[in-house]
């Protein structure tokens, strides 16, 4: 009964989060007898991270997406045979729920620009992009048409040109790169609370992180422009710099200060763009879906990466097998893994080498059309916050609710 002190009330919550993280990480299921089921170890994942999202993201047409569904493996029979939601017949009543959701949802900005808002898997978890159908709407409709691949070049942009541009047969004309001074001096070194300090030394050990992402894209054969956002502690020496090694690396770079000016922030971005759209896109696939499982998955850490080697579970070891037994090889591969930094692991700032990669769980998304390898500690569904919102939300004796917004 008595109130704790906010050290008390954090030491529990951390604890709350960790029993949170592990119940939704490893969940039982199938005790009690065969009446039950089969027990086996489950767990949740995050609406972003699930094969339907990613099904309804990479499908062509709702006909397309039905067809993804029919191939969504739900277990496998005593022989080992997989069995799918086709099989359960349960394709159709999933499609007819999807029969508005595959349709692209128009919007406009604030200065009437129209945009599609369709899909949501997470870079970090999941493929990381909109719908192919929303895209292939968007490039027939307008002379230039821009999507999102989420967070950086290890993470959206590898998989949006393996995955997405594989089954939308999309060819990229270019690629703008965001980045800014703040964030390269925290992959320097330097404290969140002396970001806004002037240190071009911190900006010079950061800067490894963003041109090891222009090496990336070069990988696929696609011109880039790094959109540099603008932050009020910006200095002129500092925008000097990262001007001069992108000069260095033969990349345009620009100031956005979209954020602040609108679409009148942009126009200088949007014209260097224009420019490396003529230049004319190489654009090639990283590895070729004929190679085993492992081959790809070594090709995007060692390549994308940066890691000197790959290490797996015996469970990752053992799934991958059976996958290739299955007749899963030939899909492309997605890797879910932190997104603060190039490796597995969120501590290893700026551009790490070297360093290995802990494959420990392989999941198939056969409807998705893809096989998941979880790197690191990674998680698919995220737990509780440090600070939960709900220690700011009460009711007052009159009645008036506070804390929710």
């Amino acid at each position: 009964g008595n109130e704790l002190d906010i050290d008390s009330r954090q030491i529990v919550w951390r604890r709350v989060m960790d029993l949170n993280e592990r119940v939704l990480r490893n969940v039982v299921l199938g005790l009690g007898g065969r009446i039950n089921g089969v027990p086996r170890e489950s767990g949740f994942d995050i609406s972003v991270a699930s094969e339907v999202m990613a099904a309804l993201c990479l499908a062509t047409d709702l006909m397309d997406l039905k067809e993804r569904f029919a191939k969504i493996v739900v277990a496998y029979s005593q022989q080992g045979q997989a069995i799918t939601a086709g099989d359960l017949k349960a394709a159709g009543s999933m499609a007819l729920l999807m029969k508005d959701a595959i349709k692209p949802n128009l919007v406009q900005t604030l200065e009437n620009t129209p945009a599609f808002i369709h899909g949501g898997p997470f870079a970090n978890i999941a493929h990381g992009a909109n719908s192919i159908v929303a895209t292939r709407l968007g490039v027939k409709l307008a002379d230039y048409m821009v999507t999102e691949a989420g967070f950086g070049a290890d993470l959206g942009a590898e998989k949006f040109f393996n995955i997405v541009c594989r089954y939308g047969q999309l060819v990229p004309d270019a690629v703008v790169l965001v980045a800014s001074i703040r964030a390269l001096k925290h992959h320097g070194g330097v404290k969140k609370d002396k970001l806004g300090e002037e240190n071009l030394e911190a900006l010079a050990q950061g800067m490894e992180n963003l041109k090891k992402h222009l090496e990336n894209i070069q990988k696929f054969g696609v011109p880039a422009v790094v959109a540099l956002n603008e932050f009020p502690s910006d200095t002129s020496k500092e925008i000097d710099y990262v001007f001069s090694q992108c000069a260095a690396m033969q990349t345009a770079v620009s100031i956005s200060r979209v954020w602040a000016q609108g679409g009148e922030g942009g126009i200088d971005l949007a014209e260097k763009l224009v420019l490396a759209t003529e230049q004319g896109s190489q654009f090639k696939f990283l590895y070729d879906l004929n190679q085993p499982l492992k081959n790809k998955l070594d090709t995007i850490c060692r390549e994308i990466y940066g890691a000197g080697s790959v290490k797996y579970s015996a469970e990752a070891n053992r799934m991958l097998q059976k996958y290739e037994e299955s007749g899963f090889g030939d899909l492309p591969v997605c890797i879910a893994k932190t997104q603060y930094s190039l490796s597995d692991n969120a501590q290893l700032l700026g551009r790490p080498m070297g360093f290995e990669v802990n494959i420990r769980q392989v999941k198939l998304s056969a409807g998705a059309g893809f096989v998941v390898a979880l790197a690191g500690d990674i998680m698919t569904m995220p737990g509780l916050g440090k600070v939960p919102a709900a220690e700011n939300i009460d009711i007052k004796p009159d009645g008036e609710i506070v804390g929710l917004f």
